[in-house]
């Protein structure tokens, strides 16, 4: 008799159906399981042998041969247990076989029979979905999985309980969605004194999730103005939640099963490997650009990164996507992050303060920041310098907005630009808008098109350039609840272009 059970083997974010087949045939007793597994899976005939033994199940005197199919598709990880011990107990008569290939099923096994979690349940709800099936998983997972509503996810602790939920003995309740986390933990952009030009800047690459860069001398408050950008980011849609989420939970971030509404926030440090920020490594995992999507990824040194990671991000940011590729995989992983970099004006740090400044000023500035290469400085739509903040200004009271008042802004900002570009697929906020799409929503009126006019021709912007002034200035605008582009919101966009970097005037 074949006995058949369903499972997922993950491609990205993307899961992708596996069928178990088992069959139980005469021959020396023997257990192997087929169909390219790795090391975990190969090793699941051990964990479900000790599994049935807890649960007094012997296994007959016969050859067990279970395969995973399709055949050549790699499967790798712990989650096949479940699956591989479901269709044996089938094959041996213990459980219905015709319910189970209308579940789907994923849970590593302990040696007492207790379910282990795993990673990507959400991506295996989603596909149980797709198939109108059911999903099994293990308890701890199931209020991560419950987030897919048009499956019905079942969380059983143990394997027993598994088994009575099939045999109906003891038929289990559908998980249910775990509690959305609060933005209690976010910070405040008011604890920031003084800074209002970066202040500014923040709301504006916050409002058009346009890319920033801040050059300070160091504890002019680059990373404490960078940590409370997503306090004043609008909430993930239930779209942009379930896309995070799905990343996060093929990474095992999901914390039991809560999905947050907070835009996710990664600080790398800048000895971070290619690997650890583009994705890769055994099994092509996530990295850090796509754990930061829809969010904030802030890479704090910027100039101490290698210059082979720096280059790696310049596709990512134009596309909002990776492919990862590797021998034997091609994986595609989402990234339409909003990159902040902050970084030191020289090696010392102290280029803008002639009083402690080395005796290598300017060259040494030069040299430093030229560690950023052309290309990429020119993806940067806002560059800000962060002066240093007088100690005295330190002792006064915290004045200006909070970000709950800088974020309803940026959130009105964003409802307009979601109302534009309803009726265009894959366009969000004005940084992705581009072609005939910008000429369309973000020329600027006479007097604009004559400042940029001769801002480009005097410092010799880029296309690209020339175009990422123009979505700043749309964005600008939007936050000034204006339709049309005007002169002052072209020369506050182009007034952040050509701070620091590659445009600067010598």
């Amino acid at each position: 008799m074949l006995a058949r059970a369903r499972t997922v083997a993950f491609d990205g974010i993307d899961a992708r159906i596996v069928e178990a087949q088992c069959v139980l045939s005469p021959g020396l007793p023997a257990f192997h399981v087929v169909g390219l597994p790795d090391k975990a899976v190969s090793e699941a005939r051990e964990r479900v042998r000790a599994a049935l033994s807890s649960l007094s199940i012997a296994l007959p005197p016969r050859r067990i041969t279970v395969n995973l199919s399709p055949a050549d598709l790699p499967k790798e990880g712990s989650h096949f247990d479940l699956p591989i011990a479901l269709t044996l107990l089938a094959a041996l008569g213990i459980i219905p076989p015709e319910d189970l290939t209308q579940t789907v099923s994923l849970g590593e096994l302990a040696l007492d029979g207790a379910l282990v979690a795993v990673v990507g349940a959400l991506p295996a709800a989603m596909a149980a979905a797709s198939e109108d099936c059911a999903l099994i998983c293990p308890a701890p997972c199931g209020a991560e999985a419950a987030w897919v509503g048009a499956a019905q996810v079942f969380a059983p602790a143990t394997l027993s309980e598994a088994i009575r939920h099939f045999t109906g003995q003891t038929p289990l309740p559908r998980a249910q969605p775990g509690e959305i986390i609060d933005q209690a933990g976010v910070r405040d952009l008011r604890d920031v004194k003084g800074q209002e030009r970066a202040k500014r800047a923040l709301e504006i690459a916050a409002a058009g999730r346009h890319h920033m860069l801040m050059v300070g001398s160091p504890g002019s408050g680059k990373s404490m103005l960078a940590a409370r950008m997503p306090g004043i980011m609008p909430p993930l849609s239930p779209t942009e939640a379930l896309e995070t989420s799905m990343i996060h939970s093929l990474a095992g971030l999901l914390d039991e099963g809560g999905i947050s509404r907070v835009r996710p926030f990664r600080e790398p440090h800048h000895t971070a490997s290619v690997a650890a920020i583009v994705g890769g490594g055994r099994g092509a995992k996530p990295g850090e650009i796509s754990l930061a999507h829809n969010g904030v990824l802030f890479l704090d040194e910027f100039p101490e990164f290698p210059r082979t990671v720096l280059e790696t991000l310049r596709q990512p940011i134009e596309t909002g996507e990776v492919v990862v590729a590797r021998a034997n995989a091609h994986t595609r992983y989402p990234c339409r992050f909003l990159l902040v970099a902050a970084a030191n004006p020289c090696r010392c740090g102290y280029l803008s303060e002639p009083a402690r400044a080395c005796a290598r000023a300017p060259q040494c500035g030069e040299e430093y920041l030229g560690r950023i290469s052309g290309p990429l400085m020119d993806r940067f739509d806002l560059r800000i310098e962060v002066p240093p903040v007088a100690w005295s200004d330190l002792d006064l009271p915290a004045t200006g907005e909070s970000s709950v008042q800088i974020g309803e802004r940026v959130a009105a900002a964003r409802a307009r630009q979601a109302l534009r570009f309803a009726d265009h697929a894959g366009v969000r906020v004005n940084a992705e808008a581009e072609g005939g799409l910008l000429d369309e929503i973000a020329t600027p009126d006479t007097e604009g098109r004559a400042l940029l006019a001769r801002v480009a021709d005097r410092f010799g912007l880029t296309a690209r350039g020339y175009h990422r002034v123009l979505r700043v200035a749309r964005t600008i605008a939007d936050l000034d609840r204006s339709e049309p582009v005007r002169l002052p919101h072209v020369a506050e966009a182009v007034s952040f272009r050509l701070t620091v970097g590659a445009d600067t005037p010598r």
